[in-house]
């Protein structure tokens, strides 16, 4: 597994090393990224099955949406900056059966994405498990790196969050106290940067279409909701990016955008596999979810290139 996974530059340390923080404090111009979330190999079987406790024993169609999704990054010219996967890599939670055949696999097909556009993981509950503990996180960061840090690209500062430390964080509370400290130390270096953005990924969203909406599986609970939406809107954090959901939705909360991302794999409602592009400008943060098919097509990039433009 070590060589695998040593295929990627996985953040350490709090950061992630593609992107050295001297070289990106300063805006250069109009960039994009692409954002995908949820490839969970194993699920579309579960899912059909109608059991996703045990029913994760294929994920032959999940590998080829996942190669889909590659192929497609890899055409995009200009290249996206970076490929943030926004957790759930993988259906199989920690400790059981499939989990490491199916992480082997979703890295088998990562390892081919073009060595100049950065893999950036966000962790998941099926990566970390429902309920975390030290050592399902310890496990995650082996794999894939850091569950929670920071990078700076262009200007834009960049946070990488472990949403499920505000989901359930019994096992390790020490660990919800520590990504606190450390996120309130990031907002403060932030503003003392004067960053163009910040901008937060996470797997679960804060909410799916309104700030006071009741507590679901798919969101978090209200209390610590409205903890993170004040103490973000506060920091002058532009937008969240997230999965979890397996479709599209979103809404805002006195200026910070909540954006949820439909999956690379397994879909819950009527949207398409797909991956979000994401065009950060000077003034502010576009966005626009692409079907795997679309956004593998010459019609994206005359877009891309006219967006772009415009903004410089």
């Amino acid at each position: 597994m070590a060589a695998a996974g040593s295929v990627f530059l996985r953040a350490r340390g709090r950061t992630l090393t593609a992107f050295r923080p001297d070289a990106e404090y300063q805006w250069k111009g109009p960039f994009y990224f692409i954002q995908g979330a949820d490839p969970q190999f194993g699920l579309m079987k579960a899912w059909t099955h109608g059991d996703t406790n045990n029913g994760d024993d294929e994920w032959g169609e999940e590998i080829k949406l996942a190669e889909q999704a590659v192929q497609a990054i890899n055409k995009l010219k200009p290249k996206p900056k970076f490929f943030v996967l926004c957790g759930d890599l993988v259906h199989g939670m920690p400790g059981t059966r499939w989990k490491k055949n199916q992480e082997q696999d979703l890295k088998n097909v990562l390892k081919n994405t073009d060595q100049d556009i950065p893999l950036v993981f966000v962790s998941g509950n099926h990566d970390i498990g429902n309920t975390p503990s030290r050592e399902t996180i310890d496990d995650y960061c082996q794999n894939w790196g850091d569950d929670y840090f920071s990078f700076w690209v262009g200007g834009v500062f960049f946070l990488v969050l472990n949403s499920q430390l505000y989901f359930d964080s019994s096992k390790c509370p020490e660990l919800r106290q520590a990504q606190d400290a450390w996120l309130d130390e990031q907002l403060a270096a932030a503003a003392s940067q004067k960053c163009k953005h910040i901008i937060v990924f996470q797997h679960i969203p804060l909410f799916l279409s309104k700030p006071d909406e009741d507590d679901d599986y798919f969101n978090l609970e209200k209390s610590v909701r409205q903890e993170i939406m004040e103490k973000f809107h506060k920091a002058g954090i532009r937008a969240v990016f997230s999965g979890h959901y397996h479709r599209n939705a979103g809404g805002s909360y006195k200026g910070l955008e909540m954006v949820v991302s439909s999956a690379i794999g397994c879909q819950l409602g009527q949207d398409t596999h797909g991956l979000r592009v994401v065009v950060v400008t000077e003034e502010k943060v576009v966005h626009r979810y692409y079907s795997l098919t679309e956004l593998g097509s010459h019609g994206i990039e005359k877009e891309l290139l006219d967006l772009l433009a415009k903004q410089k």
